[in-house]
């Protein structure tokens, strides 16, 4: 790969004279194990290197840009989930954040769940093995289909989002000849302290039933009148990319509340409370995320708290971690082509991948980290701003970072914390090909989901 010198980018003290940015306080070689996966690390000639195989050998066998994923790292994040919780409690792993075959196995031999939200989902949970008793079906708009498939397949619990549904799942059910285990999806009034569209629990969006104006306990009064459905609890979610538990303590607290209400009501204490995923992970050095035994203990406190003071049993707790155990295994790895310098801004770094690969920070005004990590550098850093190859001046990868001034075309750079939701939102955006996912582990790599090729795109297109 190329070496040779580009002309120098503004420097940190050219750029925003005001200080608005300033240089970075660690050297920029240093890898914040925040934001890397666990067996992230340098070698001696300052190469990055993951699961023991140093980048340039990942690059070369498997090409740029995509998608690695540290194994170790998922399945210890899986246990430490499953550790905390204990087994008075359940974890569903939340599989829009990344879903696999290999991915479904692993789950399954760590002992965890698994959410689904398409029928699609639900395939490859599955085809891969999953026990369909370990599968919550979600979605605010499951087809009559899906709901067939679900139920025919037995999964443990469909998660109800709205009064039609609770009819036509039980509708199914019946015709079936079985009863289904279900959950009713509220929304509580919590809007988290996060992007304005990944929060989910404020009364003006698509998901759940509102605990305003009585309509989730008529919800409830509805389920409990039909034969084809078992309803076990209530469900909510607040949103995601989340740090702060106050948000979670005002949705447990209402959701009690509406416990007790069907408890005075029907005579019946709901066995179950799903509290939902979305805590926060690090996608840079400022981010600070909560551990999943803080977390656990966190939740039980509170909702033991409450439904002591509202003379309940205390139900059995279920969340649904998904990013939180994905998102910080993988990195995404590109190579630096054209290199644009823009005296008294910034310098444009363009790579072989963009929003077709990672279309959050387009989508969400998300921020990320980036490294040089096919060697070290101990030149004056630069502020620079990763981009992609698409037509389209949105095509943001990482917005605002500080690289080594002396980058060159052919160098390869990673971009950490890219596990979820970035090859799950993959697109075809001028016809790009989506990466690969490349799983990692002791001095092995192997593709669980290989890259796609020209031949899949003429495929699709019959015209």
């Amino acid at each position: 790969m190329s070496r040779s010198a580009h002309p120098a980018g503004p420097r940190h003290a050219d750029v925003y004279p005001e200080g608005h940015y300033t240089a970075p306080a660690t050297d920029l070689n240093e890898l914040d194990p925040k934001v890397w996966s666990r067996t992230v690390t340098r070698d001696a000639d300052g190469a990055l290197t993951v699961g023991g195989i140093e980048v340039a050998r990942l690059a070369e066998e498997f090409g740029t840009p995509a998608y690695f994923l540290d194994e170790s790292d998922f399945r210890a994040r899986c246990r430490a989930w499953s550790d905390a919780f204990g087994p008075d409690a359940d974890v569903f792993y939340a599989g829009k954040a990344f879903l696999s075959r290999a991915v479904v196995r692993w789950l399954q031999e760590e002992g965890l769940n698994l959410d689904v939200c398409s029928g699609g989902e639900l395939a490859t949970a599955l085809d891969a093995g999953m026990p369909a008793e370990r599968i919550a079906f979600h979605g605010n708009n499951k087809t009559v289909a899906e709901i067939e498939r679900a139920v025919e397949a037995g999964v443990g619990r469909i998660v109800l989002d709205s009064f039609q549904e609770i009819v036509r799942v039980s509708h199914v059910a019946q015709r079936l000849g079985v009863r289904q285990r279900v959950q009713i999806r509220v929304t509580v009034g919590v809007e988290a302290h996060t992007h304005e569209f990944i929060a989910t629990a404020h009364e003006d969006q698509k998901f759940g039933i509102a605990l305003a104006d009585g309509l989730a306990a008529e919800a409830v009064r509805r389920a409990l009148t039909l034969d084809g459905i078992e309803l076990i609890g209530i469900h909510s979610h607040i949103g995601s990319q989340i740090f702060d538990m106050a948000g979670f303590e005002v949705s447990a607290r209402r959701v009690v509340q509406l416990l007790a209400e069907v408890r005075d009501e029907h005579g019946v204490e709901l066995p179950e409370i799903d509290l939902g995923g979305g805590l926060g992970i690090a996608y840079t050095s400022e981010d600070d995320p909560r551990e999943p035994h803080e977390i656990a203990k966190a939740l039980s406190d509170i909702v033991t708290r409450e439904c002591e003071s509202a003379g309940l049993r205390t139900p059995r707790i279920s969340v649904e971690p998904g990013r939180a155990i994905v998102g910080p295994t993988a990195f995404t790895l590109y190579e630096v082509g054209t290199i644009k310098p823009l005296e008294g801004l910034r310098t444009y770094v363009s790579v072989d991948g963009g929003m077709s690969d990672n279309i959050r920070t387009a989508l969400y005004d998300a921020e990320y980290s980036v490294a040089l990590v096919s060697r070290s550098s101990d030149a004056e850093p630069m502020l620079v701003r990763v981009v992609g190859k698409h037509c389209e001046s949105g095509d943001i990868v990482v917005k605002d970072a500080f690289l080594p001034s002396d980058l060159a075309p052919g160098d390869l750079i990673a971009v950490p914390a890219t596990g979820a939701y970035c090859r799950s939102m993959a697109s075809n955006y001028n016809h790009a090909l989506r990466p690969p996912v490349v799983a990692v582990r002791e001095g092995e790599a192997r593709v669980i989901v290989r890259r796609e090729t020209e031949e899949d795109l003429l495929r699709l297109d019959v015209g």
